[in-house]
Order: C-alpha cells, then sequence, then structure tokens
C-alpha cells in the first residue's frame, strides 16, 4: 500500500486547510487511516483517525476536537482531514497512515504503511 498526502501550506491563524491522504496498491487490506503530525523538536503525535471496517468511526487528539474532522471517498481512496481554526500551535509536518487492524487507533506504532509528510504552517 503506498500513501500520498498533500494539501499542506501556508495559512493564517484562524483559516482552513484540507490535507488529502491518497492510498493505492492493496488497499483492501486497510481498515483503517489515521494523521498524525511532528512540529519541531517534539515527538509526533496522534491527531485523527477513520476506520471504517464494522461500521465507520472516527477518533480525535483532544487539541483538535471541534476544529479538525477527518472523512473518507471510499470510490477514491482518499481520507481527508478538514482543518478549520487552525491555530499557531498546529503547525507541523502532518502525516498520513494506514493500518490493517481497528484497535489502538491512536497508536502510531500499530500503523502500517505510511506517507510522505506535508508541512502546515500556521503564522500568528
Amino acid at each position: 500500500v503506498q500513501l500520498q498526502a498533500f494539501g499542506g501550506g501556508l495559512v493564517q491563524a484562524g483559516g482552513s486547510l484540507r490535507l488529502s491522504c491518497v492510498a493505492s496498491g492493496r488497499t483492501s487490506s486497510t481498515h483503517a487511516t489515521g494523521w498524525f503530525r511532528q512540529a519541531p523538536g517534539q515527538e509526533r503525535e496522534f491527531v485523527a483517525a477513520i476506520r471504517w471496517w464494522n461500521g465507520i468511526s472516527t477518533y480525535y487528539a483532544d487539541s483538535v476536537k471541534g476544529r479538525f474532522t477527518i472523512s473518507r471517498d471510499n470510490a477514491k481512496n482518499t481520507v481527508y482531514l478538514q482543518m478549520n481554526s487552525l491555530k499557531a500551535e498546529d503547525t507541523a509536518v502532518y502525516y498520513c497512515a494506514a493500518k490493517n487492524t481497528i484497535v489502538q487507533m491512536t497508536t502510531q506504532a500499530t500503523y502500517n504503511y505510511w506517507g510522505q509528510g506535508t508541512q502546515v504552517t500556521v503564522s500568528s
């Protein structure tokens, strides 16, 4: 499975961006996709995730609840991360990842496939 993330950029605080994660290859083996981010000098952290096997469920870090929305377009094998009311502290490289299981959705070590990062910079 190959993942390609794009949609990052420079935006002012309070603005919005939509990230996309396009999957290709043996996508039928994956049942969930997550977004993680890594700010300079910090560890990579969980942002949001969506699973679509046995029903659809979404998961969010407390820091983004109410501002970010994760969704999936099954026909396009694409997962989106709509980011609204962006803050300077949202500045980071954002990575998408996919996994074959639907447990431990917030744990990055459980994700099997990773895409390249896309930079999101929020100016204050």
